[in-house]
């Protein structure tokens, strides 16, 4: 065979191969920034789900999942997003009420959740609990409850998210709705002085964290998981409020105006399989919906587990949501 009959083989073999993927359907997920991260499940995901769909999966990363829900309404009709993916249930009613999602049209019966889930048009794909987490080598006392916050010293700083624009953000301003009901707004005039910066989102925030800018992070129980997992140290750590941790259920949804909606749906039903299952706990740092024969890391078995999770009703939330936030607004002014 000769050299010019093997380079043409060659060219032939690569454009078949190029022909095939553009051939595919394109499965396009708009995420937060944390979970398309290249250490964040989305490379992971996309490899699995790949593997099994005969597709191509785009993840289209933006800085929070508030911030994704917005891009999509802002492009409108134009929008190329499939799914929606990184809301919670404390945000879900803000995307509910745009009319842009579908069904999902998935068993929810095996679902492993603190709660019980009958949304028929978000479905979940992991859990966690928001709690401030500190390093124990720079941080000796360290507050065990809202109460003890305010009581600290007056250089002792936390960083929080924007409830506007992030999940956790939404998720500490109903925790603290939940706790102090109509003396909501007075917690937060005092707590004001302790809050050294407020970030657009989780990744900015623990990132300020880390450098040493403040003494606590609003971010999750399992957070020190990943400290332990991926750096071997155990100095991270979260604080244990008695007053118990709001909770967090992320979800997935299908958009209304998606052209492979049945792809979307297959999706959505792989979330809720013990591939996906398996992958969320050591890049996502969350508990996953479904107990799965492997199980959790060992390093999870060190982690506070609240013994409930404190939630609004969805209706509250629904009904309450910009108030509360307009209140937060004139509180920490």
């Amino acid at each position: 065979m000769t050299k010019l009959l093997k380079y043409f083989l060659y060219l032939l073999f690569l454009t078949t191969i190029i022909q095939a993927q553009e051939n595919k359907p394109t499965l396009v997920i708009y995420a937060y920034d944390s979970f398309t991260a290249s250490w964040g499940p989305a490379p992971k995901v996309k490899e699995a789900f790949e593997k099994t769909c005969n597709c191509n999966v785009k993840f289209v990363s933006t800085s929070s999942a508030i911030g994704s829900l917005r891009k999509i309404q802002l492009e409108g009709s134009n929008t190329k997003a499939d799914v929606l993916l990184g809301l919670d249930k404390s945000s879900a009613g803000i995307a509910r009420k745009t009319n842009l999602f579908i069904e999902h049209g998935i068993d929810t019966s095996k679902l492993n959740l603190p709660i019980k889930w009958n949304d028929k048009e978000f479905l979940p794909y992991d859990y966690g609990y928001f709690a401030f987490v500190y390093d124990s080598l720079k941080t000796k006392e360290v507050p065990t409850s809202f109460e003890e916050l305010l009581a600290m010293p007056k250089d002792f700083k936390i960083i929080i998210q924007d409830p506007r624009a992030s999940t956790p953000g939404l998720g500490l301003l109903l925790w603290i709705k939940k706790i102090y009901k109509d003396e909501a707004n007075a917690y937060w005039e005092k707590l004001a002085p302790r809050i050294l910066t407020i970030t657009k989102g989780w990744s900015e925030a623990y990132g300020l964290f880390l450098k040493g800018e403040a003494n606590m992070v609003l971010s999750y129980t399992t957070s020190p998981a990943y400290h332990i997992i991926a750096e071997n140290k155990t100095n991270y750590k979260t604080a244990d409020f008695k007053e118990g941790h709001y909770g967090q259920v992320e979800v997935s949804a299908i958009l209304k105006s998606s052209k492979q909606k049945d792809l979307a749906k297959k999706f959505l039903e792989f979330t809720n399989s013990e591939t996906f299952a398996d992958i969320i706990p050591t890049t996502n740092w969350a508990y996953p919906v479904l107990k799965t024969q492997k199980g959790l890391p060992k390093a999870f078995d060190s982690l506070a587990v609240p013994s409930k999770m404190l939630l609004l009703e969805d209706e509250e939330i629904q009904k309450n949501r910009k108030q509360y936030q307009n209140e937060w607004l004139d509180a920490i002014k």
